[in-house]
Formats: structure tokens, sequence, C-alpha cells
């Protein structure tokens, strides 16, 4: 678990090293849980964005694109729930003066009976070898026996209270199990209360409940409210999904593990509309496409776990998280939620306008079933430094053993996707060459020019902000055209004709083979309707 934490600590102090993600208002002691993406973490960001993009809208003849404005009327918010049932059960400690989520304490006194059934598993794993069956040690040890017992019992009890919105029964709970407060110890605690999540704020100079506006928490609902004038303008058919990615914004009790949780946030989210009935056909399919999106990547699949909901949502007929295994535990990362005809039918009612489908097959019309695909891009930024940052002992120039710190990340997401390195900065006739060819792949993808420090130290900058590629020019490229190219993984040298540097990074970075990986894995048809 410590060494978990250091990774942590090292990437936090990379992402600002690099310029990859800065406190806001750092110059006035920062705002809490709210960061700015530096212009490596920006462009990382939006290739992320292309990838998630390009795989629903360019990969599906039927999901289309939308943006959304971020202010809607506040009855949308009443409508879709938010108003009445968007709230976190909150905890003050009397003595530490600190806010707690009840259901997170909670949670995290389950982490840890979960980590003692781990370690006896570790333990037994390395004493019986190979002939470990760790299926029948977890239904014969008297240990894990009792702790997954506490741990089960634990489960329901947190997910009743949440479904019923016990409040006094998670106060009980956080008594019963003596849990202290992570910053002092102190378990003086005050009762459990529901806080809304929402920011609001005026439109105008109008003040009072007339003129009381949301900053949305979620982006979903701008998709709903617009279902007719998508459908209607593009004359899909169901099924169809409408794709957006855009901001939303979560008074969070407690904002924490760096830009994992944050008050301001942004979506990359689908909405499939689906014929009632079909929905749960629907959602095993994207749970498959979904985890393929991840895994596409290089993602290894131990990183990867489905995890069902124990307390559905208001609006859920079945929701599951795909979960990555952060620095700090596994924790959600995505969701896919069958989120029934709710939405649709609770805005129908309130605005009093039909949002009903003509489905011309069946002659009749109805409210749709949504499938939501909804993943964090914070989020997903998050889990891909955390995959690849590594340390590493490498060969240096001179044949020697060097550490170096490098970001793997897949060459197709990666910020700079080549970068021009004159042998010499003092050498006019290297560094114009080098100036040439840089001004000619600028055109394709984002390069970076560098002719500062010695070769060796400038590899490993790139290193550090994950450039998969170097271009090398030397003497020899006066002579006769041809330039070192260096792989970033590898450390491979070849020597490659100026003509033929352009073709070879655009092929080995090019985002259309993660999306081939994709269809290789789950057969996307022609039309996912079809």
């Amino acid at each position: 678990m410590a060494q978990q934490s250091d990774l942590f600590k090292k990437l936090i102090s990379h992402c600002k090293e690099y310029g990859f993600i800065f406190q806001s208002s750092e110059v006035y002691d920062g705002l809490s849980a709210v960061y700015d993406y530096g212009p490596y973490g920006i462009e990382l960001k939006n290739n992320i964005k292309q990838y998630w993009w390009r795989s629903m809208v360019q990969m599906h003849e039927n999901i289309v694109g939308l943006d959304a404005a971020i202010f809607m009327h506040p009855k949308t918010w009443k409508a879709s729930g938010h108003v009445d049932a968007f709230n976190d059960p909150l905890v003050d400690n009397k003595d530490s003066k600190k806010r707690y989520r009840a259901d997170v304490l909670i949670e995290d006194y389950m982490d840890k009976i979960e980590k003692k059934i781990n370690k006896e598993i570790e333990k037994a794993g390395k004493r019986f070898g190979e002939s470990f069956d760790e299926a029948k040690f977890r239904e014969t040890n008297p240990r894990v026996l009792a702790n997954q017992e506490k741990f089960d019992t634990v489960k329901n009890r947190l997910a009743k209270a949440m479904s019923d919105g016990d409040m006094a029964e998670l106060k009980t709970m956080i008594e019963e199990l003596e849990i202290a407060c992570p910053e002092s110890g102190s378990r003086n605690w005050t009762e459990v209360r529901q806080f809304n999540l929402m920011f609001s704020t005026q439109l105008g100079n109008i003040a009072g409940a007339e003129g009381k506006l949301y900053l949305r928490p979620e982006t979903a609902q701008g998709i709903f409210v617009n279902f007719l004038n998508v459908q209607r303008s593009t004359r899909q058919k169901i099924p169809f999904g409408i794709a957006q990615i855009g901001k939303a914004f979560r008074n969070e009790i407690v904002a924490r593990q760096f830009i994992f949780r944050m008050r301001e946030f942004e979506q990359m989210e689908m909405q499939f509309f689906v014929q009632p009935g079909s929905e749960m056909t629907w959602y095993n399919y994207w749970k498959k496409a979904r985890l393929a999106w991840h895994t596409s990547l290089g993602t290894a699949a131990e990183k990867l776990r489905f995890h069902d909901h124990d307390n559905l949502a208001h609006y859920a007929n079945a929701a599951v998280d795909i979960q990555f295994e952060f620095p700090f535990g596994f924790k959600e990362l995505e969701g896919i939620h069958s989120r029934t005809d709710f939405d649709l039918s609770s805005h129908q009612e309130l605005s009093g306008k039909k949002l009903q489908y003509f489905d011309p097959e069946l002659g009749e019309n109805y409210v749709p079933y949504v499938v939501e695909t909804s993943i964090g891009c914070d989020r997903m930024f998050l889990a891909l430094m955390s995959l690849a940052l590594r340390e590493e002992t490498v060969p240096d120039a001179k044949g020697k053993d060097s550490s170096r710190v490098v970001l793997k990340l897949p060459p197709a997401i990666a910020p700079v996707k080549c970068a021009v390195l004159p042998l010499l900065k003092n050498k006019e006739a290297l560094t114009s060459k080098a100036r040439a060819i840089f001004d000619r792949l600028k055109l394709s993808f984002n390069c970076q020019y560098d002719e500062k420090d010695a070769i060796g130290r400038r590899y490993r900058r790139q290193d550090a902000i994950g450039t998969p590629y170097c271009v090398t020019i030397d003497f020899d490229t006066l002579e006769d055209d041809t330039v070192t190219i260096r792989e970033r993984d590898s450390l491979k040298q070849e020597r490659i004709s100026i003509d033929q540097v352009e073709a070879i990074v655009r092929e080995r970075t090019n985002m259309s083979t993660l999306l081939q990986n994709i269809t290789d894995q789950i057969n996307i048809p022609e039309s996912v309707g079809s």
C-alpha cells in the first residue's frame, strides 16, 4: 500500500513538473479540487476525447453528436430528480471540524476488510506455490470466512441504508463499526444529513426562485431534452444514440485523490435509445463494447473489472461500473446504466410536451428506453497516466546503466507524436535542416523541436512527456538525407530516409489502429441497429 501511495505522489509531482496538470489559481494558494490542464495535459486530454468520439460517432452509423448548453431551464433538474434526490450523506467530525461522506467512511472500512482477506490469500499463495487453490482457500480458511461474512454484512446494511435514505442507520453503522476520523482519530461525529450537490446561480439580475439556475451536475439531461430534435433532424430510427462531451459541476463534500474527484470535471456520455423490452440486450452489448474500448489501449485485463451496483439509482433497472485499479485501489472509471424510460417520461410529464417515438415497424408511439455509457474524461486521464508512468534502468550512450522516467502512453494518444532534434545547437547546417524537417512534419501531427542541452538529456525530456518517436539530425544527414529515428519504449534506433519519416510516424501513431482493435473484439456491424 505504501508503494502505491508513493507512486501516486510521484504521478502528481510528474504532472506538475512536466506541464500536464496545475493546481487552479496556484498563485493564490489554489482552489480545492479544481485543476488546470497544462500544455501537454490538454493535448493528452484532447486525444482521449478524440479516441472516445471517433469510437462512438465515427464507428457507428446510428450514433450522432450533440453539444448542449451548460445552463438549462431549472425545471430540467426538477424532472430529472436532481433537485429532490441528488444528495450525498454528510457527516462532520466535531473535533477535527472535517466533513466526510458517511457512505465513503463505511466503504473505506470495507476496503480494510477486503485488504485483510487479500493479504491472507497472498500469504497462502506464497506458502503453497503452484498447488495453491484460491477458491478452496476462500471457502475453507476461518479468517477469510469470518472477514468475508463481516464484509458482506456491512455491504448489505450500507446498500439498504442508502436505498432507503436512512441517515440514522448510517450514523449507527459509523458508531458500531467504531470508525474514526482519518484526520484526528476522533469518533465524535455529528448526525448524518443530506447534502445537495448542485451549484446554483442566478439568471441575470433577477433574484428569487424564478431566476435560479444550476450548473449542470451531468451532461445527460441535455441529450434527453433534445431527443426529438436530434431524431427528427437526422432521421434516425430506433435504436440510435446521442453522444456528448462536456463539463459538469458537483459540489462534492470531500473532493480528493487529485483529479479523480473534482468539483468541475468533464464527462463523455452516450445515451442509446431502444425499444422497451430490448434494453438488457443493449445493456450487455455496451458492457462488452466499452470494455473493448479500454483494452484496445493496451490496458491489462487484471487492471479492469465489472462491479454491479448494490444500490440502484432511482432511474435504473440495471447498472454496472467498469472499475480500474488506480494507485489507491479499484475505483469507478465508467458506468453503464439501463435508465428505463424515466428521463424522457419525466420531462414529458413536467413539460407537457410529448417525447415519444413513432415506430414505423410496430405502427405505434412509445417512450424509448435508454442505455447509457458514461465515463469521466479526467478519470480516464488519471488512469492512463498511472499506467504509463515508469522508472526504468536503461543503458546510456556509453553503455552504462542509467535511470529514466518514461511515460509509456499509447502512441496514438501521446501529446507529442514526434520530436525533431538537431545533434548540436551551434551548427547552423544541422539546425536549419532540422527546422525544415520539423516544418514539414508539423503539418501532419503534433511535433516538437528541441535543440537545448545534450542529445541524451533531450531524449530523457521526451521520454518524460511520452513522445513515442525522436528524429535526430546529424552530420550524416547533410551527406545522404538520412536521419536516426528512436523508438521510446524499446530504445531501438533506425536509420531512415528523411522522406520516410512522415509515413512511418503517421502509421505507428495512427488512431485507426486502436479503432480496429475495438472492431476485432466486438465485431461492430455496419449498423449497430441491424
